[in-house]
């Protein structure tokens, strides 16, 4: 049968709208130009409510990896001890580069499928030897779909520290509620490719006051990345260092005005009512759910775990037979979870769409009476909200 049409269902890339691709099709323009600048303030000053900010984004062109690798590399110096909340791979690869820089890395591991709780952290926090320079957590960690509850955490690591604390928004700001003074964030990072619908290619870095003097005292090994080079050219002239995807940025642009447009309260509720929707179609179907309390999961990916293995055989019937794209499971979970995206450019019908396709996946493989069940579970959820 002919499926033309490739539906895109990972945690990232997500889709990206056509008004957003029409405006990246804009003729180029100079990146040292006022017309350029223009841009670049609107974009920077338009994501400040999305980031919960009171400064204005610093856009970085690079993917959500190199706004990690600029949070650490701009104010932790090598020896400093820092404390990293890994609940899944991308708290493992916030480890990662900070050992890469030499940082002394105390690891809490929480199990993955749950969310890292306060009373861990300050348990983990109070049994340190030694002042801790950073505190590191991840907001919606994509890999097991756990949203961790980060203004419950920032007031631990405030109370009991005079630490910075940063936090990788990549896979969730955008889809989320953050408040940066409240919560106690000091550095919020995120990266183009997923709740802001557009391609891979731009990183944001959002800091706040304390962040700013940490980032000028920083280490001197640095150059590309950093932050004070991207703060020092925005405030002479709202320009960028160093050559920036100039169409990504007007593609940025109209992100801005079509969340503006929703509202923003809007766009949170909308990334809700998605995650409640798949997660009651697919209980419906009797496929487990790897974040199995509801307060734990994340509005914008979920993650299930199919039994005796089959989250591969699903994740390829999809795409072999639907031209459907999910996403499988990461290092200790591969082979054993797939996760479906469901953030950005993504509606109620599009959480339908890919739960009429596990409905049929199920019968194939199970020949059970599937049809239309975990659809209407959805759509109880749907219209409970309409």
């Amino acid at each position: 049968m002919l499926f033309c049409k490739e539906s895109l269902f990972t945690p990232g890339p997500t889709p990206v709208p056509d008004r957003v691709k029409q405006a990246m099709n804009q003729p180029m323009v100079a990146h040292r130009s006022e017309v350029f600048s223009n841009n670049l303030k609107q974009v920077a000053t338009r994501l400040m409510p999305v980031f919960g900010s009171k400064e204005p984004v610093i856009v970085i062109a690079g993917s959500g990896t190199s706004a990690l690798e600029s949070a650490v590399c701009n104010v932790v110096h090598e020896g400093d001890h820092v404390v990293v909340v890994v609940t899944g791979v991308f708290g493992e690869r916030f480890a990662s580069i900070c050992e890469s820089y030499g940082v002394n890395v105390h690891r809490l591991d929480i199990e993955w499928g749950t969310a890292c709780r306060p009373e861990q952290l300050e348990t983990f926090l109070k049994g340190l030897e030694h002042p801790v320079k950073a505190v590191f957590a991840t907001y919606c960690e994509t890999s097991t779909s756990v949203l961790n509850p980060v203004k419950d955490l920032g007031a631990v690591v405030k109370r009991l520290t005079d630490a910075l604390y940063i936090v990788d928004g990549v896979s969730c700001i955008g889809g989320v509620p953050v408040d940066m003074e409240e919560y106690q964030i000091d550095i919020l990072v995120s990266g183009s490719q997923k709740a802001l619908m557009l391609p891979p290619g731009l990183a944001f870095v959002a800091v706040n006051k304390r962040a700013k003097e940490e980032i000028k005292n920083g280490p001197k090994k640095r150059f590309y990345l950093d932050l004070n080079r991207y703060i020092q050219s925005y405030d002479e002239g709202t320009t960028t260092p160093f050559t920036p995807p100039v169409s990504m940025v007007y593609g940025a642009n109209e992100v801005c005005q079509m969340i503006e447009e929703e509202g923003f309260g809007n766009v949170i509720k909308r990334h809700e009512i998605l995650r409640d929707m798949t997660r009651a179609g697919v209980k419906a179907l009797g496929l487990p759910l790897l974040v199995e309390n509801d307060a734990d999961a994340s509005p914008t990916v979920t993650a299930v775990k199919p039994a005796d293995g089959k989250a591969n055989v699903i994740k390829k019937y999809l795409q072999e037979h639907f031209s459907m794209a999910i996403a499988s499971g990461q290092k200790q979970l591969k082979g054993k979870i797939f996760r479906i995206g469901h953030m950005g450019y993504s509606t109620p019908f599009d959480v339908l769409n890919v739960l009429t396709a596990l409905e049929m996946v199920v019968h194939e493989l199970e020949g059970r009476d599937t049809f239309g069940i975990a659809v209407k579970k959805a759509e109880e959820v749907w219209k409970a909200h309409v």
